[in-house]
């Protein structure tokens, strides 16, 4: 990881990633995780705290950015989660858990940079119990033409100054496209955020 990556990155994103309008959508889905359960991209730790503690018997924190977890694990702890976590420094390509072992994986802002994302929704898929589902809030392509334009001009910049992040990337056909069905899923774009950035789509989605 590069210096810029390290101390620059991390830091921008974790800003970005605790706004007011993100931290609502995290409202929105985190509290409904239940059983055993795998965050992708844990990152600081902003969800640590939206979870409902009498639903959660495990939390399987998976973040590969070791600055990430750093301040993640300072999270858990002010939280007083004590071992209730268990940090996993791995891509989410590759996840170092048994197959049907989780009921619920939280995926919140992170499919916008994971490199490979379809072989991260398979890894989901493997590890997911039967009946296990997936709740996720994403940011991605807009349904506007107008707005597109744009998010596909600003992609190749913007990708270098966030971390990887993709603009265009369109949620609802990630999932179907990896086998799961979307329930309950909607849409909106965010307030006080800037379009290009700002679309976003929640809800579950299950394996089919």
């Amino acid at each position: 990881m590069s210096l810029w990556d390290r101390y620059v990155v991390s830091n921008l994103v974790a800003c970005a990633c605790a706004t007011k309008p993100i931290r609502k959508q995290r409202e929105k889905v985190v509290p409904l995780a239940e059983g055993k359960v795998l965050e992708l991209g844990c990152g600081a730790g902003d969800n640590f705290s939206y979870y409902d503690a009498s639903k959660v018997d495990h939390l399987f924190a998976l973040e590969p950015s070791e600055a990430m977890l750093h301040k993640a694990r300072h999270a858990a702890g002010a939280l007083g989660y004590g071992n209730r976590i268990e940090f996993l420094q791995a891509g989410a390509e590759a996840m170092p858990l048994e197959d049907k072992s989780v009921d619920t994986a939280v995926i919140t802002f992170v499919l916008c940079t994971i490199p490979d994302w379809k072989g991260a929704l398979t890894e989901v898929r493997r590890v997911l119990k039967p009946g296990g589902k997936v709740l996720f809030s994403e940011h991605g392509l807009a349904p506007d033409e107008g707005v597109a334009k744009w998010q596909r001009r600003i992609e190749p910049v913007w990708k270098t100054f966030a971390g990887g992040c993709h603009l265009t990337r369109d949620t609802g056909a990630m999932f179907r496209e990896c086998g799961f069905e979307l329930r309950d899923a909607e849409t909106m774009y965010l307030p006080s955020t800037p379009k290009i950035a700002g679309f976003v789509s929640w809800g579950a989605a299950v394996p089919v």
